[in-house]
């Protein structure tokens, strides 16, 4: 089973801290977010710190933990592609194979241009482009996300399957039937209390702070599991503030770990999971 932590689910942690907890915790890989998503969010900007990127290439070789994906583009009417040449030479640095991108421009031709530019661009660098689908974003389910990665035609263009916003945006398992297998290059795990907010606030809360480990929520995620390729690299995007409260990251990620095997391999024997 091919494991990724996601940076979010430790985002308090730098990228060398975060290989060595994903190593520590039986994950193969991991994804880094070198860009924030707001103005004073967290963010290690690798491609602007020789001395910290070269501390996580230190620590990639000393755990033998792979970088997965980068984080995280985001798609603005504003947007010039050429600002994020030095992000993805970084990632190359790294060998990341993916960048998480989410589309924040309104206009839908322009938004799949925009993308189509960015594929083109990762492709320089020998990496993917995967659009995540996002409820308060321009592309806030899965069916948006496929007609803009059909629109933009680019061979490395992915669509991004988050465990969380396809509940949230009642996206369906006939549209993910329909997602070409080449667009799919990994999918994030986790869980969530079935009740759905009534608020934007409220799905950004649980989005970038709240989320429960597989098999402790109410999501259907044994369908999704069993929808999605099982060759297909599975990333914990899990964060817990109120857990890491009194819980280190270490004991939070086996806790991750642990329950994301449970639940998938219950889920594809066609059993039961249950919480660990």
């Amino acid at each position: 089973m091919d494991l990724a932590l996601a940076h979010l689910t430790v985002l308090d942690l730098p990228p060398p801290a975060v290989l060595r907890v994903a190593a520590a915790a039986g994950c193969a890989a991991a994804g880094l977010r070198l860009l924030p998503v707001a103005p004073g969010a967290a963010g290690y900007p690798l491609q602007d710190d020789p001395a910290l990127l070269r501390e996580t290439l230190a620590a990639m070789a000393e755990t033998g933990v792979a970088v997965a994906d980068l984080e995280i583009v985001m798609l603005r009417p504003e947007t010039e592609i050429a600002g994020f040449l030095p992000f993805l030479a970084a990632g190359a640095r790294l060998g990341a194979r993916h960048v998480l991108v989410a589309g924040y421009d309104p206009d839908p031709a322009r938004l799949a241009a925009s993308f189509a530019g960015f594929c083109e661009a990762c492709a320089g660098f020998g990496l993917t482009a995967d659009l995540e689908f996002m409820p308060w974003t321009a592309v806030p389910d899965l069916a948006a996300a496929i007609r803009v990665v059909r629109e933009a035609a680019q061979p490395n263009a992915g669509v991004l399957v988050d465990a969380l916003h396809f509940d949230r945006s009642g996206s369906r398992l006939e549209d993910l039937a329909a997602v070409p297998r080449g667009w799919l290059h990994y999918w994030q795990l986790c869980d969530a209390p079935a009740e759905h907010p009534g608020t934007t606030e409220g799905l950004l809360h649980t989005a970038r702070e709240e989320r429960l480990v597989p098999g402790e929520g109410g999501l259907a995620l044994a369908p999704l599991i069993r929808a999605l390729p099982s060759e297909l690299r599975v990333s914990l995007e899990i964060p817990t503030l109120r857990l890491a409260r009194t819980l280190g990251p270490e004991a939070r990620v086996r806790r991750a770990v642990a329950a994301a095997r449970q639940t998938i391999a219950a889920a594809r024997s066609g059993g039961v999971s249950a919480a660990s």
